[in-house]
Parts: C-alpha cells; structure tokens; sequence
C-alpha cells in the first residue's frame, strides 16, 4: 500500500505549491496600486485611477494673470509610467497563462487520482462489508489477513476526506484564474492595449482640441498689458528679435537682428534658453541689407525691408536664399514715414491669427497709417485699410486678430491709445497702461503663438503677456 500513498502525497504536495503561489505570490504580483479579492468576495482590481472618459479638456477665457488658459486633464499616469505597468501588466498575464495552464495539468492528474481515490473508497468499503457479513464463516488466518487489510487501510480514510476537501478547492483556484484573467484581459483591453501608435494618436487628436480651444479663446479685445518680463540685455539701443509663430510647439527658435539699418547678419539660437545664454547658435549673412526693426519670421522665412527702399524681402532659411522679393506700392521709405522714434521704421511687417501684414504709410495718405493684409507667398497686397492715424505720432503697433493697435509714444508713460478694427473698418481710442519698463521702445511685435508682445526696449529683450477680452454664445461659437 506504500504506492498509492506515495502517489496521493504527491498530488497533495503539488497542490499545496499552487495554494501557496496563489495565496501569497499572486497578490504581491499584482500589487500595482491595487487589490484582488479571493473566492466568494466581490473581485475589484484597480491598476490606476484616471477621468472615466480619458482625456478631459476645460477651458477657461481668460486668467487672473491675463493668459488664455486651456487646461488639458489627462490620466493620472503619465506616458512613461503607462509603459512600465504595460510591460508589468503583460508579464503578469504571462504569469497567470503560465499558471493556468499548470493548473490544467494539475486538473488532469486529478481526474486520473480520483478515480483511483474513489476505487479505493470503494475497495474499503466492500472490505468492511465483507468483514460485517463473515460472522465466524472466515477461517481464523482469512480472518486475520483481512483484518491486516482494513487496518493498513484505515489511515488512509482522513487522507481520502482531505483529498476530497482539496479537490474542491483546486476547482475553485481554477475559477479564481479564469476570473482573474478575465479581470486583468480587461484591464489590458483599457490600459495596455494603447501601444505608441495609439498614444500618438490620442496626442495628437488632443493637440487638435487644444489647438481648436485656442483658436476659440485666442481672439479678443486687448484690455490689458502685463508688466514686462526682462529676457536679456544684449545688443545695441535699437534691433529686433523673435521666434516663428507658425513653428511647431517643439520648436522653439529665437533670431536676433541687431540695428536699425544697413544689417545683415541674422543670429538664429536653437531654443530660448541658448538666446538666453548666448550659445548654439548659428549666422545668416543675408544677400540684401535690412532697414528699420520691423522684421517678422513667419513659417520659416523671414520678412524684412531691403535697405533704401519699398522692397519686401522674403528670405528662406533652411535654402539660405530670397524666395521672393516685391515693392510695396506707393509706401514711403528711408524715414520719410517712420514711427516716432525714426530708425527708417517707414514699413513694419506683423503676423497675428489671420496672417502676415504690413503697415506702412504713403504719400496718398497723407501719412495715416496703412494697414495691407500679404499674400506671404507672392508678397501681393490682398487689401488695404487707411486707419487714420498718423504714423508719425505712434510710437509702436502691433496686429492681434486682424485688429492694429497703436502706442501713443515710445518712450516712458506709454499707452496703446488707438484701436482699427479691420473687419469693421472702424477704429476706438483705448487706454490700456503700458509699461515701458527701459523708457526706449524700438520693436513691439505680438506672437500668435505665444499669446505674448515680444519687444526691444533699450538693449533689452522684453516679454509681455496680453489679456484679451472674449464673448462666448450659449452655443459655443465665439
């Protein structure tokens, strides 16, 4: 009888090594943050908590510091540490797959075991209603053997009730991993079935959401100027700097143009934090000199006034080359129509949401300020709007959503004082404080981009966040 004890104590021996793996191992494993309740409990498994409907967007109109706020509510974990439960998730499936398909050839070894267990039960039985029913017909050594029999039998009744028991609780860890990979399947399906592709897709269909929130709340009227920020103090009184506003987010170069007139060396840094540093950058020498400070880079080229007259330049700057190059008709140059600082300021080129524009003055204007909206590919005059006001007494302007607005001086004390609106060909006196902070503005150039004023002040290289105003139908169309 030494054999099928031997054979019983294996299986029972096997089926304590899973007990043990999935009473104590298995909750370690999945430990991320989370729980997983045992047989007969409510089962809840929380890997991470996240907004129910994934990415949230919220925006907000305007802010108490006067930015246009569009506030991105994302999953608590970020990308990186969604990757590092992705590949914890996984190796937990394998494990449990690994299990569970141990637990099948456990289940089969059982199925062979019972029906040996319950051939012996049936053995013991018969062995005990033979010995009932021999009353003295057995010979006393038939007697004795039988006896034997039954008692070396006898042990093995608690091992066969024991065995039954553990039976039943094999049946129930192998419903607890059928649960259990049903729960983490799921868990998969909503967390780590977004691989990188997916991801990037979600990223990017966020960044349209942004991006359309943005073009809601980012035209306004201009109500207020915040206080300068100060970015550096480099170059000469007068020059101009800038970054593209058509760029991607990721792209974050500066140019730095250095004067007023007669220059052509254009410094491109590679980030805002070089430009701060004055390090890793590079030079343009363009082909034809600038004049005045009011050049723009628009969607990697940069629009400038050649030297000595009406000329629009547009200089490619990856080719390193003039794309294209048009007279302005009829606008004044070489100081004859400047801002009130001088500096051959005649023609200052801007970028707001709409696009690229001039403003300039000519001699059928009698030195109003021209406003002309730019084909930025052929430099053609699409229209032109004559606001009124002469260009002489303003010491700056700048565009935000087709509406120019105009500073009273460009020294200490100035306001934007003058608002034309192009889409109603009609223009307001303001009085939004300004806060020349270096006392000698020579550029001031809004950034679409950036929501932000970007303006040489002295040799300073100065900031300014803007609050614009916005009224929003109950439908949601600004």
């Amino acid at each position: 009888m030494s054999v099928p004890l031997l054979k019983i104590g294996a299986v029972l021996s096997t089926m304590a090594m899973v007990t043990n793996w999935m009473s104590q191992t298995l909750p370690s494993l999945v430990g991320l943050n989370g729980t997983v309740s045992r047989a007969g409990a409510s089962e809840k498994i929380t890997l991470f908590q996240s907004p129910e409907e994934g990415w949230q967007l919220y925006t907000s109109a305007q802010a108490p510091d006067g930015k246009c706020i569009c506030t991105a509510v994302i999953p608590a974990q970020s990308t990186c540490s969604r990757d590092g439960r992705s590949r914890e998730l996984r190796q937990l499936m394998e494990k449990v797959q690994n299990v569970s398909q141990s637990m099948e050839v456990l289940e089969l070894r059982t199925y062979r075991d019972l029906q040996y267990v319950r051939g012996m039960e049936t053995l013991m039985r018969s062995l005990d209603a033979r010995l009932r029913a021999a009353d003295g017909s057995l010979s006393v050594k038939s007697f004795q053997e039988l006896k034997d029999r039954m008692t070396e039998l006898l042990p093995l009744s608690s091992v066969l009730e024991q065995y039954k028991a553990d039976t039943r609780t094999i049946v129930r860890l192998r419903e607890e991993v059928r649960n259990l990979s049903g729960s983490l399947a799921a868990i998969q399906e909503e967390m780590g079935a977004y691989g990188y592709e997916d991801l990037q897709q979600r990223v990017m269909a966020l960044e349209a959401r942004l991006h359309a929130c943005a073009q809601k709340l980012g035209c306004g009227k201009l109500t207020g100027v915040s206080n300068p920020i100060t970015v550096r103090a480099m170059g000469s009184r007068f020059g101009s700097w800038m970054t593209d506003t058509m760029a991607p987010s990721a792209d974050s170069r500066v140019w730095y143009m250095d004067g007023y007139y007669k220059g052509r060396r254009v410094l491109e840094f590679r980030t805002l934090g070089d430009f701060i540093k004055g390090q890793n950058f590079i030079q343009h020498l363009l082909p034809q000199p600038w004049a005045g400070t009011g050049h723009v880079v628009y969607n990697g080229s940069l629009f400038y006034n050649k030297y000595q007259s009406n000329v629009v330049v547009k200089y490619h700057f990856r080719s390193r080359s003039v794309l294209v190059q048009r007279s302005l008709p009829g606008a004044g140059y070489n100081n004859t129509f400047p801002y009130s600082w001088g500096g051959f300021s005649d023609m200052d080129f801007m970028v707001d949401e709409s696009g690229l524009w001039a403003v300039y003055t000519t001699n059928q204007n009698a030195g109003n300020i021209v406003v002309s909206r730019l084909d930025p590919h052929t430099l053609e005059v699409m229209r032109s709007w004559d606001t009124g006001y002469p260009k002489r007494s303003a010491g700056e302007a700048f565009m935000i959503c087709g509406v120019l607005y105009v500073t009273n001086s460009h020294l200490a004390g100035a306001k934007v004082y003058f608002a034309y609106f192009t889409n109603t060909s009609s223009y307001e006196y303001t009085d939004v404080p300004f806060h020349n902070q270096y006392s000698h503005i020579s550029m001031l150039d809004y950034n679409p981009r950036e929501r932000a004023l970007y303006t040489w002040n002295n040799g300073h290289q100065v900031l300014y966040n803007v609050t614009l105003f916005h009224v929003i139908s109950t439908s949601g169309d600004p």
